[in-house]
Protein backbone atom coordinates (compact mmCIF):
# COMPACT_ATOMS: atom_id res chain seq x y z
CA UNK A 1 0.00 0.00 0.00
CA UNK A 2 1.22 3.48 -0.84
CA UNK A 3 -0.61 5.43 1.87
CA UNK A 4 -2.21 7.48 -0.90
CA UNK A 5 -6.03 7.49 -0.89
CA UNK A 6 -7.66 6.05 -4.00
CA UNK A 7 -11.21 6.25 -2.59
CA UNK A 8 -12.53 8.95 -0.28
CA UNK A 9 -16.14 9.05 0.93
CA UNK A 10 -17.19 12.19 2.76
CA UNK A 11 -20.52 12.01 4.58
CA UNK A 12 -22.14 9.96 1.82
CA UNK A 13 -25.88 9.44 2.32
CA UNK A 14 -28.33 7.50 0.16
CA UNK A 15 -32.02 6.82 0.71
CA UNK A 16 -34.45 4.59 -1.14
CA UNK A 17 -37.83 5.84 0.00
CA UNK A 18 -37.87 5.44 3.78
CA UNK A 19 -34.86 3.12 3.77
CA UNK A 20 -31.55 4.74 4.74
CA UNK A 21 -29.09 2.61 2.75
CA UNK A 22 -26.01 4.75 3.46
CA UNK A 23 -25.94 6.93 6.57
CA UNK A 24 -23.30 9.69 6.36
CA UNK A 25 -20.52 7.27 5.42
CA UNK A 26 -16.97 8.63 5.65
CA UNK A 27 -14.23 6.23 4.59
CA UNK A 28 -10.80 6.19 2.97
CA UNK A 29 -9.34 3.30 0.96
CA UNK A 30 -5.63 3.46 0.17
CA UNK A 31 -4.04 2.69 -3.17
CA UNK A 32 -3.09 -0.98 -3.46
CA UNK A 33 -5.38 -2.21 -0.70
CA UNK A 34 -7.53 -5.32 -0.81
CA UNK A 35 -10.47 -3.80 1.04
CA UNK A 36 -13.68 -5.58 2.07
CA UNK A 37 -17.13 -4.16 2.76
CA UNK A 38 -18.59 -6.76 5.11
CA UNK A 39 -22.06 -7.06 6.57
CA UNK A 40 -25.40 -8.90 6.48
CA UNK A 41 -27.83 -8.68 3.58
CA UNK A 42 -29.50 -5.28 3.37
CA UNK A 43 -26.86 -3.41 5.38
CA UNK A 44 -25.94 -1.05 2.51
CA UNK A 45 -22.65 -2.50 1.28
CA UNK A 46 -23.81 -3.10 -2.31
CA UNK A 47 -25.32 0.39 -2.36
CA UNK A 48 -21.86 1.83 -1.60
CA UNK A 49 -20.40 -0.22 -4.43
CA UNK A 50 -23.07 1.08 -6.84
CA UNK A 51 -22.44 4.65 -5.69
CA UNK A 52 -18.72 4.25 -6.42
CA UNK A 53 -19.47 2.76 -9.84
CA UNK A 54 -21.87 5.56 -10.70
CA UNK A 55 -24.98 3.39 -10.97
CA UNK A 56 -26.50 5.45 -8.13
CA UNK A 57 -26.05 9.07 -7.08
CA UNK A 58 -25.66 10.09 -3.42
CA UNK A 59 -28.32 12.28 -1.82
CA UNK A 60 -25.61 14.03 0.19
CA UNK A 61 -21.83 13.94 0.58
CA UNK A 62 -18.91 13.56 -1.85
CA UNK A 63 -17.21 10.63 -3.54
CA UNK A 64 -13.61 11.05 -4.72
CA UNK A 65 -11.75 8.44 -6.77
CA UNK A 66 -8.05 8.98 -7.35
CA UNK A 67 -8.49 12.54 -6.05
CA UNK A 68 -11.26 13.45 -8.52
CA UNK A 69 -14.75 14.39 -7.38
CA UNK A 70 -17.15 11.96 -9.07
CA UNK A 71 -20.15 14.32 -8.97
CA UNK A 72 -21.67 14.23 -12.45
CA UNK A 73 -19.07 11.78 -13.81
CA UNK A 74 -20.89 8.98 -15.70
CA UNK A 75 -20.16 5.32 -15.07
CA UNK A 76 -18.20 4.78 -18.30
CA UNK A 77 -15.89 7.72 -17.53
CA UNK A 78 -14.92 6.58 -14.03
CA UNK A 79 -11.51 4.89 -13.51
CA UNK A 80 -13.14 1.75 -12.16
CA UNK A 81 -13.83 -1.79 -13.27
CA UNK A 82 -16.57 -3.99 -11.87
CA UNK A 83 -17.04 -7.73 -11.46
CA UNK A 84 -20.66 -8.70 -10.96
CA UNK A 85 -21.94 -11.56 -8.82
CA UNK A 86 -23.37 -13.31 -11.90
CA UNK A 87 -20.21 -12.59 -14.00
CA UNK A 88 -22.50 -11.29 -16.82
CA UNK A 89 -20.45 -12.93 -19.60
CA UNK A 90 -21.73 -12.80 -23.18
CA UNK A 91 -22.65 -16.41 -24.09
CA UNK A 92 -22.20 -15.90 -27.86
CA UNK A 93 -18.63 -14.57 -27.48
CA UNK A 94 -15.43 -16.50 -26.89
CA UNK A 95 -13.34 -15.98 -23.76
CA UNK A 96 -10.98 -13.69 -25.68
CA UNK A 97 -13.88 -11.68 -27.15
CA UNK A 98 -15.51 -11.30 -23.74
CA UNK A 99 -12.27 -9.98 -22.28
CA UNK A 100 -11.64 -7.52 -25.13
CA UNK A 101 -15.23 -6.27 -25.32
CA UNK A 102 -14.64 -3.20 -23.16
CA UNK A 103 -11.60 -2.23 -25.21
CA UNK A 104 -13.70 -2.49 -28.37
CA UNK A 105 -16.30 -0.16 -26.86
CA UNK A 106 -13.45 2.23 -26.00
CA UNK A 107 -12.36 2.06 -29.67
CA UNK A 108 -8.92 0.70 -28.85
CA UNK A 109 -7.19 -0.40 -32.10
CA UNK A 110 -7.48 -4.09 -32.98
CA UNK A 111 -3.78 -4.90 -32.56
CA UNK A 112 -3.68 -3.22 -29.14
CA UNK A 113 -6.85 -5.05 -28.08
CA UNK A 114 -5.30 -8.36 -29.05
CA UNK A 115 -2.04 -7.62 -27.24
CA UNK A 116 -3.69 -6.47 -24.01
CA UNK A 117 -6.17 -9.33 -24.14
CA UNK A 118 -3.38 -11.91 -24.43
CA UNK A 119 -1.45 -10.27 -21.59
CA UNK A 120 -4.48 -10.32 -19.33
CA UNK A 121 -5.33 -13.92 -20.25
CA UNK A 122 -1.82 -14.87 -19.13
CA UNK A 123 -2.21 -12.98 -15.83
CA UNK A 124 -5.39 -14.92 -14.95
CA UNK A 125 -3.93 -18.19 -16.29
CA UNK A 126 -6.46 -18.72 -19.07
CA UNK A 127 -4.17 -18.56 -22.09
CA UNK A 128 -5.27 -21.96 -23.42
CA UNK A 129 -9.00 -21.18 -23.22
CA UNK A 130 -9.17 -18.06 -25.41
CA UNK A 131 -11.37 -19.67 -28.09
CA UNK A 132 -13.88 -21.33 -25.78
CA UNK A 133 -17.38 -20.03 -25.02
CA UNK A 134 -18.61 -19.44 -21.43
CA UNK A 135 -20.65 -22.68 -21.41
CA UNK A 136 -17.47 -24.64 -22.16
CA UNK A 137 -15.54 -23.51 -19.06
CA UNK A 138 -15.91 -24.12 -15.31
CA UNK A 139 -17.30 -21.78 -12.67
CA UNK A 140 -13.84 -20.81 -11.45
CA UNK A 141 -12.72 -20.11 -15.02
CA UNK A 142 -15.79 -17.94 -15.63
CA UNK A 143 -14.89 -15.93 -12.57
CA UNK A 144 -11.37 -15.37 -13.92
CA UNK A 145 -12.77 -14.30 -17.30
CA UNK A 146 -14.94 -11.73 -15.51
CA UNK A 147 -11.88 -10.49 -13.61
CA UNK A 148 -9.82 -10.32 -16.80
CA UNK A 149 -12.55 -8.37 -18.61
CA UNK A 150 -12.45 -5.75 -15.85
CA UNK A 151 -8.64 -5.69 -15.52
CA UNK A 152 -7.89 -5.38 -19.25
CA UNK A 153 -9.13 -1.78 -19.18
CA UNK A 154 -6.47 -1.00 -16.54
CA UNK A 155 -8.77 0.53 -13.92
CA UNK A 156 -7.42 2.37 -10.89
CA UNK A 157 -10.03 0.63 -8.75
CA UNK A 158 -11.72 -2.77 -9.15
CA UNK A 159 -15.15 -3.25 -7.54
CA UNK A 160 -16.23 -6.82 -6.83
CA UNK A 161 -19.79 -7.66 -5.80
CA UNK A 162 -19.85 -11.01 -3.92
CA UNK A 163 -17.23 -12.34 -6.38
CA UNK A 164 -17.15 -15.92 -5.07
CA UNK A 165 -20.77 -16.50 -4.08
CA UNK A 166 -21.68 -18.38 -7.28
CA UNK A 167 -19.02 -21.05 -6.64
CA UNK A 168 -19.37 -24.22 -4.60
CA UNK A 169 -17.73 -24.31 -1.16
CA UNK A 170 -14.56 -26.19 -2.17
CA UNK A 171 -13.89 -24.02 -5.23
CA UNK A 172 -14.72 -20.86 -3.30
CA UNK A 173 -12.03 -21.68 -0.76
CA UNK A 174 -9.47 -22.37 -3.49
CA UNK A 175 -10.32 -19.15 -5.33
CA UNK A 176 -9.72 -17.03 -2.21
CA UNK A 177 -6.01 -17.63 -2.48
CA UNK A 178 -6.00 -17.11 -6.25
CA UNK A 179 -7.85 -13.80 -5.95
CA UNK A 180 -5.49 -12.51 -3.26
CA UNK A 181 -2.44 -13.51 -5.34
CA UNK A 182 -3.91 -11.88 -8.44
CA UNK A 183 -4.48 -8.61 -6.59
CA UNK A 184 -0.86 -8.54 -5.48
CA UNK A 185 0.35 -9.36 -8.99
CA UNK A 186 -1.59 -6.61 -10.77
CA UNK A 187 -1.32 -4.01 -7.98
CA UNK A 188 -4.85 -2.69 -8.56
CA UNK A 189 -6.90 -1.62 -5.54
CA UNK A 190 -9.64 -4.21 -4.92
CA UNK A 191 -12.80 -3.20 -3.08
CA UNK A 192 -15.10 -6.15 -2.63
CA UNK A 193 -18.47 -6.72 -1.04
CA UNK A 194 -19.25 -9.88 0.89
CA UNK A 195 -21.45 -11.20 3.68
CA UNK A 196 -19.04 -14.11 4.24
CA UNK A 197 -16.90 -13.39 7.30
CA UNK A 198 -14.30 -16.05 6.51
CA UNK A 199 -13.93 -14.72 2.98
CA UNK A 200 -13.25 -11.18 4.22
CA UNK A 201 -10.90 -12.24 7.03
CA UNK A 202 -8.91 -14.51 4.69
CA UNK A 203 -8.38 -12.08 1.81
CA UNK A 204 -8.69 -8.45 2.92
CA UNK A 205 -5.94 -6.22 4.24
CA UNK A 206 -8.66 -4.08 5.86
CA UNK A 207 -12.40 -4.44 6.34
CA UNK A 208 -15.33 -2.16 7.03
CA UNK A 209 -18.20 -3.82 8.91
CA UNK A 210 -21.57 -2.30 8.03
CA UNK A 211 -24.91 -2.49 9.82
CA UNK A 212 -28.18 -0.78 8.84
CA UNK A 213 -26.48 1.69 6.49
CA UNK A 214 -23.75 2.74 8.93
CA UNK A 215 -20.12 1.82 9.49
CA UNK A 216 -19.72 -0.13 12.74
CA UNK A 217 -15.93 -0.51 12.61
CA UNK A 218 -13.01 -0.30 10.18
CA UNK A 219 -9.73 -2.13 10.72
CA UNK A 220 -7.54 -5.10 9.88
CA UNK A 221 -9.14 -8.55 10.04
CA UNK A 222 -7.15 -9.31 13.20
CA UNK A 223 -8.27 -6.09 14.90
CA UNK A 224 -11.92 -6.67 14.05
CA UNK A 225 -11.85 -10.24 15.32
CA UNK A 226 -9.77 -9.73 18.45
CA UNK A 227 -10.84 -6.18 19.35
CA UNK A 228 -14.46 -5.69 18.24
CA UNK A 229 -15.84 -2.25 19.02
CA UNK A 230 -19.46 -3.35 19.50
CA UNK A 231 -21.62 -6.36 20.24
CA UNK A 232 -22.73 -6.37 16.61
CA UNK A 233 -19.16 -6.72 15.30
CA UNK A 234 -18.27 -9.34 17.92
CA UNK A 235 -21.36 -11.40 17.06
CA UNK A 236 -21.02 -11.00 13.31
CA UNK A 237 -17.40 -12.15 13.12
CA UNK A 238 -17.35 -15.75 14.24
CA UNK A 239 -18.43 -17.49 17.43
CA UNK A 240 -18.34 -15.47 20.65
CA UNK A 241 -19.61 -15.56 24.22
CA UNK A 242 -21.21 -12.28 25.28
CA UNK A 243 -22.70 -11.70 28.70
CA UNK A 244 -23.72 -8.65 30.73
CA UNK A 245 -22.04 -7.36 33.85
CA UNK A 246 -21.00 -4.31 35.77
CA UNK A 247 -17.49 -2.89 35.92
CA UNK A 248 -16.03 -2.50 39.38
CA UNK A 249 -12.77 -0.96 40.52
CA UNK A 250 -10.98 -2.01 43.70
CA UNK A 251 -9.16 0.60 45.82
CA UNK A 252 -5.85 -0.69 44.45
CA UNK A 253 -6.98 -0.09 40.87
CA UNK A 254 -7.81 -3.69 39.90
CA UNK A 255 -10.74 -3.89 37.48
CA UNK A 256 -13.36 -6.61 37.60
CA UNK A 257 -16.63 -7.55 35.96
CA UNK A 258 -19.43 -8.38 38.37
CA UNK A 259 -21.74 -10.74 36.49
CA UNK A 260 -24.89 -12.02 38.22
CA UNK A 261 -25.46 -14.45 35.31
CA UNK A 262 -22.07 -16.08 35.97
CA UNK A 263 -22.52 -15.81 39.75
CA UNK A 264 -19.23 -14.11 40.40
CA UNK A 265 -16.68 -11.40 39.72
CA UNK A 266 -14.23 -11.83 36.84
CA UNK A 267 -10.87 -10.04 36.68
CA UNK A 268 -10.49 -8.08 33.43
CA UNK A 269 -7.73 -6.23 31.67
CA UNK A 270 -7.46 -2.50 32.34
CA UNK A 271 -10.35 -0.62 30.73
CA UNK A 272 -8.79 2.82 30.42
CA UNK A 273 -11.25 5.59 31.13
CA UNK A 274 -14.36 3.39 31.22
CA UNK A 275 -16.39 4.30 34.28
CA UNK A 276 -17.98 1.81 36.66
CA UNK A 277 -21.34 0.71 35.31
CA UNK A 278 -23.16 -1.78 33.07
CA UNK A 279 -21.15 -3.25 30.18
CA UNK A 280 -20.84 -6.45 28.16
CA UNK A 281 -17.94 -8.91 28.08
CA UNK A 282 -16.99 -10.83 24.93
CA UNK A 283 -14.77 -13.94 24.99
CA UNK A 284 -14.05 -16.13 21.95
CA UNK A 285 -14.61 -19.90 22.49
CA UNK A 286 -11.01 -20.72 21.52
CA UNK A 287 -9.68 -18.46 24.30
CA UNK A 288 -11.30 -20.52 27.08
CA UNK A 289 -9.45 -23.41 28.73
CA UNK A 290 -11.48 -26.27 30.18
CA UNK A 291 -10.34 -28.59 32.99
CA UNK A 292 -12.44 -31.58 33.97
CA UNK A 293 -11.02 -32.49 37.37
CA UNK A 294 -9.78 -29.54 39.39
CA UNK A 295 -9.77 -25.78 39.52
CA UNK A 296 -6.92 -24.08 37.62
CA UNK A 297 -4.18 -22.78 39.87
CA UNK A 298 -2.89 -19.22 39.88
CA UNK A 299 0.28 -20.55 38.26
CA UNK A 300 -1.57 -21.09 35.00
CA UNK A 301 -1.85 -17.33 34.51
CA UNK A 302 -5.57 -17.73 33.84
CA UNK A 303 -7.31 -15.37 36.22
CA UNK A 304 -10.96 -15.87 35.25
CA UNK A 305 -12.11 -19.12 36.92
CA UNK A 306 -15.64 -20.43 36.69
CA UNK A 307 -17.23 -23.79 37.46
CA UNK A 308 -20.00 -25.25 35.30
CA UNK A 309 -21.41 -28.43 33.81
CA UNK A 310 -21.22 -29.68 30.22
CA UNK A 311 -24.67 -29.51 28.63
CA UNK A 312 -23.88 -30.47 25.02
CA UNK A 313 -20.89 -31.43 22.86
CA UNK A 314 -20.68 -30.90 19.09
CA UNK A 315 -17.98 -32.96 17.39
CA UNK A 316 -16.27 -30.93 14.61
CA UNK A 317 -13.43 -33.25 13.63
CA UNK A 318 -10.18 -31.78 14.91
CA UNK A 319 -12.11 -29.81 17.56
CA UNK A 320 -15.28 -30.07 19.61
CA UNK A 321 -17.58 -27.24 20.67
CA UNK A 322 -18.71 -27.63 24.26
CA UNK A 323 -21.73 -25.82 25.68
CA UNK A 324 -21.12 -25.33 29.40
CA UNK A 325 -23.76 -24.09 31.84
CA UNK A 326 -22.29 -21.55 34.26
CA UNK A 327 -24.86 -19.99 36.56
CA UNK A 328 -27.59 -18.70 34.25
CA UNK A 329 -25.35 -18.49 31.16
CA UNK A 330 -24.30 -20.98 28.48
CA UNK A 331 -20.66 -20.54 27.44
CA UNK A 332 -19.28 -22.10 24.26
CA UNK A 333 -15.77 -23.55 24.47
CA UNK A 334 -13.73 -24.74 21.47
CA UNK A 335 -11.48 -27.60 22.49
CA UNK A 336 -8.93 -29.59 20.45
CA UNK A 337 -9.78 -33.30 20.24
CA UNK A 338 -7.22 -35.78 21.51
CA UNK A 339 -7.65 -39.56 21.63
CA UNK A 340 -9.34 -40.82 24.81
CA UNK A 341 -9.45 -37.34 26.30
CA UNK A 342 -12.00 -34.76 27.33
CA UNK A 343 -15.08 -34.29 29.50
CA UNK A 344 -18.48 -35.76 28.70
CA UNK A 345 -22.01 -34.46 28.89
CA UNK A 346 -23.00 -33.86 32.52
CA UNK A 347 -19.41 -33.55 33.78
CA UNK A 348 -18.43 -30.72 36.10
CA UNK A 349 -15.63 -28.59 34.61
CA UNK A 350 -13.63 -25.48 35.37
CA UNK A 351 -13.29 -22.75 32.76
CA UNK A 352 -10.55 -20.14 32.68
CA UNK A 353 -9.14 -17.44 30.40
CA UNK A 354 -6.60 -14.65 30.51
CA UNK A 355 -7.97 -11.17 31.30
CA UNK A 356 -6.54 -9.82 28.02
CA UNK A 357 -8.51 -12.44 26.06
CA UNK A 358 -11.79 -10.77 27.03
CA UNK A 359 -13.18 -7.62 25.42
CA UNK A 360 -15.30 -5.12 27.34
CA UNK A 361 -18.06 -3.63 25.16
CA UNK A 362 -20.33 -0.73 25.95
CA UNK A 363 -22.54 -0.85 22.84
Amino acid sequence: MSGRPIVTLEGVTKRFGRTLAADRISLTVEEGEFFALLGPSGCGKTTLLRLLAGFERPDAGRILIDGQDMSGVPTNMRPVGMVFQSYALFPHMSVAENIAFGLKVDRVPTAERRRRGEETLAVVKLGGLAARRPHQISGGEKQRVALARALVRRPRLLLLDEPLSALDAQLREAMRGELAQLQKAVGVTFLFVTHDQQEALAMASRCAVMNAGALEQVGSPRDLYQRPASRFVANFLGQVNIFPGRLTRAPGGAVGLLSPELAGEIPVETCGSLAEGPVWMAVRPEEIDVMAHSAPSAATGREARLMGSVARIFYLGSHSMLEVLVGGQTLRVLRANRAGDGPGVGDKVWLSWRPEAARILVG
